[in-house]
């Protein structure tokens, strides 16, 4: 006859095996990573009506660029590339050393009512000794491209960019979305600008799958490193 817990182990790996089974899990299962909607691109204006001719040669509600730029992005909705160039490295390190001695000592009279005390019943001394020393040391690097769209462009001629980059392989997903602020003289001829150059970058690496699960620790690994005191 089976016990109750073994009857209740065998009916968990039979339900768990006909989930893994079933057309739904599957899908919710190999499901991609979501696009954010923060991120989505942005979508070039349409064109003003042209005005009412005035008489001038010159009419700036047609879509005025000067020869200088190029084909370079400019516009809200132009296409821009982003050179992911990052490296950060950082080191620290301390150290202290302390050392104290002390002692006293009092040598009592030879004679009189106080002879009967020893020299060595009525000293002291102490010492104290403290050695400590710490270092860290951290380091970065990414490295890339992820094309984005202009959002905003701002009369300063600063613009404001924004997009991501999705990308599901057959063992998991990898995103990569950026958004930033650039200036139009720090494009180059191809449309593509270093991230160094962005002023308030922000840069999100992550994804998701087997290789991911894979390079963390588990969640009962995670809760006794919470409450273990060592």
């Amino acid at each position: 006859m089976r016990s109750p817990a073994r009857a209740g182990v065998v009916a968990a790996i039979a339900l768990s095996l006909v989930m893994s089974a079933s057309p739904a899990y599957a899908k919710k299962k190999k499901q991609p990573i979501q696009p954010d909607p923060e991120y989505a691109p942005t979508l070039s204006m349409p064109r003003p009506a042209p005005a009412v001719p005035n008489g001038a040669i010159f009419q700036a509600s047609n879509g005025y660029s000067a020869l200088t730029n190029g084909a370079r992005a400019g516009m809200v909705g132009d296409v821009l590339t982003i050179a992911l160039v990052e490296r950060t490295q950082a080191a620290k390190s301390n150290g202290a050393n302390t050392d104290r001695n002390g002692s006293i000592g009092i040598t009592p009279p030879a004679t009189g009512p106080l002879s009967f005390f020893n020299p060595s019943d009525i000293g002291m001394g102490g010492n104290t000794t403290f050695q400590g020393a710490g270092t860290a040391q951290q380091s970065n690097s990414l490295q890339g491209q992820v094309t984005v769209t202009i959002a905003e462009v701002y009369p300063n001629g600063t613009m404001l960019v924004r997009g991501e980059k999705l990308i599901s392989l057959n063992r998991g997903s990898e995103h990569i979305r950026f958004s930033g602020i650039v200036r139009a003289v720090d494009i180059g001829p191809e449309n593509i600008i270093p991230s160094s150059r962005v002023a308030n970058a922000q840069i999100i690496y992550g994804g998701s799958g087997e290789i991911a699960r894979a390079s963390q620790k588990g969640w009962l690994q995670r809760f006794f490193e919470i409450i273990s005191p060592f």
